[in-house]
C-alpha cells in the first residue's frame, strides 16, 4: 500500500464496488469487541498495560497469522497527525473514540480498507469488516474468521454466564455490533421516515447518523444497527438485522416509485436544482452539500440524471468532509475557506465525473 494512501484517497477500494441493493444500502458493517483477560479495560489501564496489549495484538499480524487478508498496514496512532486521524474517522476506518481518547492506540488495515482492526480503543480489540451494499452476512463471516485467528493467540476476557466481557455493558455477550448504512430520501420526502424508524426501534434496533452514536442523520443517511448483544446468538443478531433492513429497503423503493409516479415533475425539479446549485455554487457548507448530494443520488437511481456516476457521489460524500478537505489542500482552513474549497471541489468533480 502506498504510504498514507488511506488519508490521501477519499474512496476506499471497497467503496468503488457495487454491492447488492447499493441504490439504498451504501455499506454493511460488523464490529466485534474483545478484551484480554486479566488486563484492565483501556480507559482504566496503566500505560504499561496498554503497551503490552498493543504489542501482543500487533504481534498476531506481524507473525503472519492474518496472511489470508492480504497486504496489511500496521499504524500506531502516535505516528499520525490530528488531521490524519480526523480523515480516518471520516472514512469510517477508525472510531472517534480511538482518534480522540486512545492511549497507546493502533490499528491494522487491509489494502482494500475493508478490514480495520482497532487496538486500545474503548476495548482492547475491535475487529471491523465493511462490505459494499447489502452484505451483512458476508461482513459477519469475515469478522468471525478474523476473530477466530485472534482467539487462537489471545486469552479473551470471557464469562460462562455473560459471554465476552466489554468496557461498555451494552456490548457484553456476543460483543457484536452489526449495521447497515442506508440512504432513505424517499421515506423522508414522503413523511414516512418517523413511523419506519419508530417500528425499527421497537424490535431492538438502533438508528443513528453517518458517524454512529450521537451523530445527526445528515444527507438522509441512516445507520441501522443491533442494540442487543446479550441473550441472542451471533446468527440471531445478524439475521434480525438482515430481515428488518430488507423490509426498510422495500419501503424505500416503494416510496421512490410513488414519488416518480405521482410527483415526477416536482422530484425532477428538486434533483436538477440541487445539481445546478452544486455545479455552480461558490460557497457550500457541509450540511447543505450533504442534502443536495442526497438529492442527486436519488435522481441517479430514479434515472433522472443518467450521466452522473454513483462513484463520484460516494467520493464526494467523504472528500467534502472538513478533515479530508484540509488534508487534501495541505493546510488548516477557516470555516469560510472550507466552504469555498468544498464548493470548488464539488464543481470540479461534477464537471469531470459525469
Amino acid at each position: 500500500m502506498a504510504e498514507r494512501s488511506f488519508v490521501n484517497d477519499a474512496l476506499s477500494h471497497w467503496m468503488k464496488e457495487t454491492g447488492p441493493e447499493s441504490d439504498v444500502v451504501l455499506s454493511s458493517r460488523v464490529r466485534i469487541a474483545r478484551n484480554v483477560r486479566g488486563i484492565p479495560f483501556p480507559l482504566m489501564a496503566a500505560s504499561e498495560h496498554s503497551i503490552s496489549v498493543m504489542e501482543q495484538l500487533l504481534g498476531v499480524a506481524e507473525n503472519g497469522r492474518l496472511n489470508g487478508l492480504g497486504a496489511l498496514e500496521m499504524i500506531r496512532l502516535s505516528e499520525l497527525s490530528e488531521l490524519e486521524k480526523q480523515v480516518l474517522v471520516e472514512k469510517h476506518l477508525i472510531s472517534p473514540s480511538l482518534a480522540n481518547e486512545s492511549r497507546n492506540g493502533a490499528f491494522i488495515l487491509t489494502r482494500n480498507e475493508d478490514v480495520s482492526i482497532m487496538i486500545n480503543e474503548e476495548d482492547h480489540l475491535r475487529i471491523q469488516c465493511l462490505c459494499p451494499g447489502f452484505q451483512i452476512h458476508q461482513a459477519w463471516e469475515w469478522a468471525s474468521k478474523i476473530d477466530d485467528v485472534f482467539e487462537e493467540q489471545v486469552d479473551y476476557a470471557f464469562d460462562e454466564k455473560y459471554g465476552y466481557l466489554t468496557s461498555c455493558p451494552t456490548n457484553v455477550g456476543t460483543g457484536i455490533r452489526a449495521s447497515v448504512m442506508m440512504h432513505l430520501p424517499a421515506l423522508v420526502l414522503t413523511g414516512q421516515i418517523n413511523r419506519i424508524l419508530s417500528a425499527v426501534q421497537q424490535v431492538g434496533l438502533a438508528v443513528r447518523g453517518l458517524y454512529g452514536e450521537g451523530s445527526e442523520a445528515t444527507g438522509n443517511l441512516f445507520q441501522v444497527s443491533n442494540q442487543i448483544t446479550l441473550g441472542q446468538s451471533e446468527q440471531e443478531i445478524i439475521e434480525n438485522l438482515h430481515q428488518v433492513a430488507r423490509q426498510i429497503i422495500g419501503h424505500e423503493k416503494a416510496a421512490r416509485a410513488k414519488l416518480l409516479a405521482e410527483s415526477r415533475p416536482r422530484i425532477e425539479d428538486r434533483v436538477r436544482r440541487s445539481y445546478g446549485i452544486l455545479s455552480h455554487a461558490a460557497i457550500m457548507d457541509s450540511k447543505e452539500s450533504s442534502q443536495r448530494l442526497s438529492d442527486i443520488r436519488l435522481g441517479v437511481h430514479l434515472g433522472l440524471l443518467p450521466d452522473v456516476k454513483g462513484e463520484t457521489l460516494n467520493e464526494l460524500l467523504v472528500s467534502t468532509q472538513p478533515g479530508f478537505l484540509q488534508q487534501k489542500f495541505g493546510e488548516a482552513l477557516e470555516p469560510e475557506q472550507r466552504d469555498m474549497t468544498r464548493a470548488q471541489l464539488i464543481r470540479s468533480r461534477l464537471a469531470s465525473g459525469t
